[in-house]
Parts: structure tokens; C-alpha cells; sequence
């Protein structure tokens, strides 16, 4: 089967997914209202819970698909919906930690930078922008809300966001309700639930299995000489990962030459950084496809302050850089500091669901 051919069929099972996940959720709305009032009593625990929901799933994308769906059957609002997705980034940049930490402790001293050192790095610099994403986003919510941005179903009221994404004749809702109430109907809820999530999976597996199949060593040729340049550097990291939908694939085309001293820190930097924000632009598909207006504004807004918080950084490169440096040195050649660290990561989310 040709690329383009594998891509489509991955991409129409990854919106097939996304659209049952959707259906599911609707029908199971009674049970987890009843849930998630006993779990998501306030803004602060809906993002502990998509935080920790990343580590359990290992995949902050599904954690955000989930999210867009629960708003759209009203069992979250609009504030809870930006936390929850900036828990799915936050918790999906833990990950790939947590995966090297095994080998950090369980291996000699000397595995540590082999283990840890491109997902430590990765860590920072996404918790340096999302964490400003966060308080500035969350802080321009209301004023957001003030303009007319609230869920129409609940406001009764066409807002700015309706405006910007209104629906159309034919959307992808409309050409798949036969097929995901007939499997709701046959399997039921719970298990269409599952089936959904487990497909959400599936199709980025595959879709991360065809990227496998594009000439790495050539796109290494082409791009990594041109990353010596801050500004390219960082247009490629989001171009890159926005286009392929998979920051897996993107940093696994860079981590080889990190790995072997071939690209230095202040170079690679600035791709991560892109990168970042580029992984955001399956969550906007995603709330495109469940015609979600609200959340496509709540992701693009997002989007846009990833993208002012991301170059600033770029702005003040010797000093940011410098800072990071400091930190990532102290964090990974400190046995206590790390575990502290480590010990954080799993503390910080639970903490935010259980103080109310």
C-alpha cells in the first residue's frame, strides 16, 4: 500500500475513533456526572486529573480528546476544558521521564544521561511554556467569556465562537452516527468506550508505524544542518510536528544525533520548543472534527499563546538557555535532587485533586 494511501486510511480511522469516543461519552454521561462530580469539584482538580489521566494512558493527546468530549456532552466547562488540556501537556511531557528513570535507578550512575537526558531536557522546556500558558490563558478566560465565548448549548446564544466555526451542511458527525450508535448498540456503552480509546491508540500507532517509513537518514540531511539557526530551528520543530501530527516522530528524528553529540543543547533547543507547540494541532483536529466550537477557540487560544511564550524565549536565547542548563545539570547529576524531582511530578497532580 502506497504512503499517501496508509496516511488517509489512518487518519479516517483516527477521526472514526475520535467520533465514536464521542458517541460514548454522550450515552455514558449519566454515570460519569455522577463521577466526575465526586472527582472534579473545581477548576484546580480537573487539571490534577488530566495530568495524572496523561501518566495512566501515557499519551497526553488521548487525555485531550477525552476532555473535548466531555465538554461537549456539558459534563465540564469551558474553564475545566483549558486545564484539562494543559494537564495533557503537562503530564504527557512526564512520560518519557518516568520511562528513563527506571534505568536511572536500577542501572549504574553513568546510564543517567544516557537514560534521561533528552526527556529531562524536553521536560523543561515544555513546563517553561505551559506553565505561563496556563495563568496567563486561564486569567483571559472571563474576558474570553465576556465576548460572547461560552457553550451555546448551555448560554442559548450564538457567541464569537460559533462565528468563527460555524457548522457546515456536511461535517464529519453527520456521515458516522449509523455506525457508532449501531456499535453502541451491540456492544454497549462502556465497551464502545473502551473500543474507542483503544482505536484512538491504534491509529496513532500506525500512523506512527508509516512515518517509520519515510527516509529518516534523508529528512536528517536536509533539515539538521539548517538547526544552527534559532529562528529555523524552531519553524521546523513546529511545522515538522504539526504537519506529522506525532511529537514522537519529530524528536525521534532528532534524538540519534542528540544522543550521539552531533547536535548540540543550544541548537536542539529551539526544535523542542517548536515542537511543543506543534503537537497541539491534532487537539484543534480533534475539536474540528466534533465541531466543538468552544473548543476549537479554547485550543487555538492555546495555540497562539504557545506560540508568544515559545519566541520569547528565542528573544533572550543566552540567558534562557543558560537557565535551563543550570537547572537540567543540577537535576540530573543530584541522585537526591532527581528523586526529589521524580517524587514531585507524581505529588504535584494528586495534590491538586485532593485539596479542595
Amino acid at each position: 500500500m502506497s504512503l499517501p494511501a496508509q496516511v488517509l486510511g489512518t487518519v479516517v480511522l483516527f477521526l472514526f475513533a475520535i467520533q465514536l469516543l464521542g458517541s460514548a461519552v454522550e450515552t455514558l454521561s449519566p454515570v460519569l456526572k455522577r463521577l466526575l462530580e465526586q472527582i472534579i469539584v473545581g477548576d484546580r482538580s480537573a487539571l490534577g486529573v488530566s495530568w495524572i489521566a496523561s501518566y495512566v494512558l501515557a499519551n497526553g493527546s488521548v487525555v485531550a480528546a477525552l476532555s473535548l468530549t466531555l465538554f461537549r456532552s456539558e459534563l465540564i466547562v469551558s474553564s475545566q476544558l483549558f486545564l484539562m488540556v494543559i494537564g495533557s501537556r503537562l503530564g504527557g511531557a512526564a512520560i518519557v521521564l518516568f520511562i528513563g528513570a527506571f534505568d536511572y535507578l536500577n542501572e549504574e550512575l553513568e546510564s543517567v544521561s544516557e537514560s534521561v537526558r533528552l526527556g529531562l531536557l524536553t521536560f523543561l522546556l515544555t513546563y517553561s511554556v505551559y506553565l505561563p500558558v496556563l495563568v496567563i490563558g486561564y486569567v483571559l478566560l472571563p474576558v474570553v467569556e465576556s465576548w460572547g465565548v461560552s457553550n451555546p448549548v448551555i448560554a442559548g446564544e450564538i457567541g464569537i465562537a460559533d462565528r468563527l466555526v460555524p457548522e457546515t451542511d456536511v461535517n464529519v458527525p453527520d456521515l458516522v452516527p449509523v455506525f457508532t450508535e449501531g456499535i453502541i448498540s451491540a456492544v454497549g456503552a462502556v465497551v464502545a468506550f473502551l473500543l474507542a480509546l483503544g482505536l484512538i491508540f491504534l491509529s496513532m500507532r500506525l500512523f506512527d508505524r508509516t512515518l517509520d517509513g519515510v527516509d529518516k537518514q534523508r529528512l536528517r540531511e536536509r533539515y539538521v544542518k539548517r538547526l544552527n539557526d534559532k529562528w529555523t530551528s524552531f519553524t521546523i520543530g513546529l511545522v515538522f510536528t504539526g504537519l506529522t501530527m506525532s511529537v514522537a516522530f519529530s524528536l525521534g528524528v532528532i534524538v540519534p544525533l542528540y544522543n550521539r553529540g552531533h547536535i548540540k543543547r543550544h541548537e536542539i533547543i529551539p526544535y523542542v520548543l517548536g515542537a511543543n507547540i506543534g503537537t497541539l494541532v491534532d487537539t484543534l483536529i480533534i475539536a474540528v472534527a466534533l465541531n466543538i466550537p468552544v473548543g476549537v477557540v479554547t485550543v487555538a487560544l492555546l495555540l497562539v499563546l504557545g506560540f508568544v511564550i515559545s519566541v520569547l524565549p528565542l528573544l533572550f536565547y543566552d540567558t534562557y538557555v543558560t537557565t535551563i542548563s543550570i537547572v537540567y545539570d543540577r537535576i540530573l547529576n543530584n541522585v537526591i535532587y532527581f528523586i526529589i524531582f521524580l517524587l514531585s511530578l507524581a505529588v504535584v497532580p494528586v495534590l491538586l485533586i485532593v485539596l479542595r
